[in-house]
């Protein structure tokens, strides 16, 4: 490769890591909860040592076989993460079924006076399809992390303010994980013959769905919420290692 080439490559590399450490920050402000803004931080300094190793010829100088088992790794990362974006995508349209028994909305983070932006979007696709099949009952599920209450009380006050009669809400506030939110939620439905929706954002409505039918869910419906449009590829991103995290 000649110099020139390896200029733009090095060029190339640094805007990407300069745009992955001004995502971070942006992730990072929007106080989620989560520490996966650092994921970025690191995605920009693999593009720094990347882009040097083109400028400087580090890559060359590494023996051979040490090339050849990066780019298997690197081509089986890029494989991997193709196919799982894939199925991750083929479910962020899913809205299940009218007139199931149960609705199960999965918890996220909530501020005092109101839901964070990600169950916002959950809570109003449960108020929309709550208002269109009137027999199902919602099961609001999440417990109590760093929030001044449980995540399902904040959820449950939400609904009844838009409209949900109190007698449709049925509140599991010990959670603190989605496998915990379907798990604990099973519990409260009397019949095990119930169809049972889950509520999530579309980002997440995949892997929900498979830790669902794991514990017994075998017939769950999917019903895909919106998410934030400009934190979409941090949470497709995360999703990506959560996937990953569940199947190994």
């Amino acid at each position: 490769m000649g110099t020139v080439a390896r200029q733009v490559v090095f060029g190339v590399c640094m805007v990407l890591a300069f745009a992955c450490v001004c995502y971070a920050w942006a992730v990072f402000k929007t106080h989620s909860g989560t520490n996966f803004w650092m994921v970025w931080v690191v995605f920009a300094v693999l593009f720094e040592a990347f882009g040097g190793g083109f400028l400087f010829h580090w890559w060359d100088a590494m023996p051979r076989l040490i090339r050849d088992i990066l780019v298997a790794l690197i081509c089986i990362a890029v494989v991997a993460f193709g196919t799982v974006e894939g199925c991750i995508v083929s479910k962020m349209g899913a809205q299940g079924k009218p007139g199931l028994d149960y609705v199960i909305v999965l918890g996220a983070q909530v501020h005092r006076a109101r839901p964070s932006r990600v169950l916002k979007f959950r809570l109003d696709k449960a108020i929309e399809y709550l208002n269109d099949n009137p027999k199902t009952i919602c099961i609001v599920s999440g417990g109590q992390g760093s929030e001044p209450f449980p995540e399902a009380q904040g959820m449950a006050d939400y609904l009844k303010t838009n409209g949900i009669a109190e007698s449709r809400i049925v509140e599991e506030s010990k959670s603190k994980t989605t496998e915990e939110n379907i798990i604990n939620s099973k519990k409260l439905i009397a019949d095990e013959n119930a169809s049972v929706g889950i509520i999530t954002n579309d980002f997440h409505v995949f892997r929900a769905l498979q830790i669902a039918r794991k514990n017994g869910l075998d017939d769950a419906q999917g019903i895909a919420a919106g998410s934030p449009p400009d934190m979409l590829v941090n949470n497709m991103v995360r999703e990506f290692f959560a996937e990953i995290k569940f199947l190994l």
